[in-house]
């Protein structure tokens, strides 16, 4: 699985995030170099819009998406290469990285499962309805939590990014492990069938405290850190 630095790629795009999320660009509009790369402030999405951000090929169900594009519970969201999707369904959010496909479940706006067949999701979900996101390697048992995925036909990735969610083996439900995070503390990968071990500690790769609090931006909420703890510069590595 590729190494992915979201400041590296453009460290003026995770400045920018850096100031709207500690507030820091004024709310009654931003300046012209953050709305070259945002358009607006991260902030709720009003009622009615599901999609953030388009970047390159990206359908749903089989149509191509655009930022009016409507999402809910059932939809088929795929990316092309060099893509990526950033959307709301209620109180979800997620973002889709190139090359990938993911299927909701549920009704309307209400998820309920999620199933990452290729590539790499990074998400938020509301606190309430417990949800079971499916890998290829995985089941995934959560209630609000962070969570990042990227997937392997013989392996996922599963960083448990905060809350609590209980992993199994999608083929044998009595390998299992419940983890409870609170910054990215246990990450996983999970293996196919016939592996010794099939879930083995991982580091922490490809995803950001930055993309988190930009996508519960979206929902109206923060994440359970603070974004500049630590010395915080980007990804962190173990």
């Amino acid at each position: 699985m590729s190494k992915r630095n979201a400041e590296a790629e453009d460290p003026r795009r995770a400045f920018l995030l850096r100031l709207l999320a500690a507030g820091m660009l004024s709310a009654g509009g931003i300046s012209g170099a953050a709305a070259q790369f945002f358009g607006r402030r991260p902030q709720k999405l009003p009622a009615g819009q599901s999609v953030y951000e388009v970047r390159g090929a990206v359908t749903v169900n089989g149509q191509p998406a655009s930022t009016t594009t409507r999402i809910a519970a059932g939809a088929r969201i795929e990316t092309g290469a060099g893509a990526q999707a950033i959307f709301v369904v209620g109180a979800d959010a997620f973002i889709l990285r190139e090359n990938s496909r993911v299927e909701l479940g549920g009704s309307n706006v209400l998820v309920n499962s999620a199933r990452l067949a290729a590539g790499a999701l990074l998400s938020v979900f509301g606190k309430g309805t417990p949800k079971r996101i499916t890998t290829p390697t995985s089941t995934i048992g959560i209630r609000g939590t962070g969570l990042y995925l990227e997937v392997r036909p013989d392996v996922s990735y599963v960083c448990n990014c905060y809350g609590e969610i209980q992993i199994a083996a999608v083929d044998d439900p009595s390998v299992t492990e419940r983890i409870v995070s609170r910054h990215h503390d246990a990450p996983r990968y999970v293996l196919k069938a016939g592996a010794a071990r099939r879930i083995q500690p991982a580091p922490f790769i490809n995803h950001t405290d930055l993309e988190l609090t930009l996508i519960e931006s979206l929902v109206g909420r923060t994440p359970p850190f603070a974004l500049f703890d630590e010395g915080y510069g980007g990804a962190r590595r173990y």
